[in-house]
């Protein structure tokens, strides 16, 4: 078995002697989703992918790297973070930890510190949880914003996320600003007008809390609508602390994700099934908040495709591990490690709607994570333990 694209001028490089080489390629899906090859090779012509194998018949290029029988996997596509943020939440973590339930409300914290923030130190901050992701085996990631809540601090924060990634979301309705507390309507116009006009030349996406303590059905909507309407593709929080209307709602309206998905009734398994919105669960949040972990069974056994992301912010989720998470929804959410790989890297591809990332096929971006293990079972097996221990993004070799 090989595939392979057309030979360019590009200085090209094989990856050899790779235990389980991870595909993610539908062509390769006899025996599991993962499409992986045993013994086996990949090259990589400038920044995509050109031909992948069994080992002995790698093509002759310019470089060798010896994987030393380890597993090669696609990067991790995390495709729910909100990294553009100041200050510290640990207080607040040590009082849940012994026993203040968690809500909404500690968001405003992070508010206050964001906004009396430099650019320099937003962009500091960002850049730094971005180095800590990538060792980590992250080469795609999306981040938010949604911790300014002003015209001005919602639009510096896309502006300063858009430098590092194409994946940015405009989050102002992550919560209603706090000097809008007694009249949530007039928030909600601010976000759908003058807010989105200064963010949406920054951003890709809109999201929204569709949550008790931030925002019902009804405005979700608007917001939603008002962003398509500016050329924004829509992605919801849904359905986090409770039932509620947020991911059917992703799911009217096409959204490419509806992010949580923790409290699901059939209804809104069914319409995650039956639609294109992947469930993006985010088991650091349960984690980290002591709540009931998303049951990823349920949803996969339906049919609904599931992503794996971090979640990666100060105050309910503060990890930038893909691989912990990978660990975390294999032992507490149902997930088999196939499963479980698969929606951290193909899985996060489909919730960004991208073709070209999370899997390892020619033509795709040559993204790459070189495990020091021969399976990428070790990822829920030796939870905690730093596996990787080579990253390719871009057809560099950046770890």
């Amino acid at each position: 078995m090989s595939s392979t694209t057309a030979p360019t001028t590009a200085t090209s490089t094989v990856i050899t002697n790779i235990a389980t080489l991870i595909t993610n390629d539908p062509s390769l899906r006899d025996t599991s989703p993962l499409g992986p090859v045993r013994d086996a090779a990949v090259v990589i012509e400038g920044d995509r992918i050109v031909w992948t194998g069994e080992s002995s018949k790698a093509p002759a290029t310019d470089n060798r790297v010896d994987a030393g029988g380890r597993a090669v996997l696609p990067g991790f596509v995390d495709s729910h973070s909100h990294l553009l943020f100041a200050g510290d939440r640990t207080e607040e973590f040590n009082a849940r930890m012994s026993g203040r339930p968690y809500g909404a409300g500690g968001i405003r914290t992070t508010v206050a510190a964001t906004r009396a923030a430099t650019d320099a130190e937003l962009e500091a901050g960002l850049t730094r949880y971005l180095a800590e992701a990538l060792r980590q085996g992250t080469t795609t990631f999306e981040t938010k914003s949604g911790y300014g809540l002003t015209v001005a601090d919602e639009e510096r924060a896309l502006r300063i996320a858009a430098r590092h990634t194409d994946e940015v979301t405009f989050l102002g309705a992550h919560i209603v600003a706090p000097e809008h507390a007694d009249d949530p309507a007039a928030y909600v116009a601010l976000v759908t007008g003058e807010m989105l006009d200064a963010c949406a030349p920054h951003a890709r996406w809109i999201d929204v809390f569709c949550e008790r303590g931030a925002f019902d059905g009804d405005q979700a909507r608007a917001v939603l609508t008002a962003g398509r309407e500016k050329g924004l593709r829509p992605r919801v929080h849904a359905n986090q602390l409770s039932y509620g209307p947020g991911v059917r709602l992703a799911v009217e309206l096409d959204a490419a994700s509806a992010d949580h998905c923790t409290h699901l009734t059939d209804a809104d398994v069914d319409a995650l099934a039956g639609g294109r919105t992947v469930a993006t669960l985010l088991p650091g949040a349960e984690f980290s908040t002591r709540a009931e972990w998303p049951d990823a069974r349920r949803l996969l056994d339906a049919g609904a495709t599931v992503a794996l992301s971090t979640d990666c912010n100060p105050g309910s989720s503060f990890t930038s591990s893909v691989p912990f998470c990978v660990a975390l929804a294999v032992r507490d959410m149902g997930m088999t490690p196939d499963e479980a790989v698969w929606s951290a890297t193909a899985g996060g591809a489909a919730a960004l709607r991208r073709d070209d990332v999370g899997r390892i096929a020619p033509g795709a971006r040559a993204d790459l994570v070189l495990l020091d293990a021969p399976s990428h079972v070790h990822l829920a097996y030796r939870p905690g333990v730093p596996l990787v221990a080579g990253v390719w993004r871009r057809g560099e070799r950046v770890v």
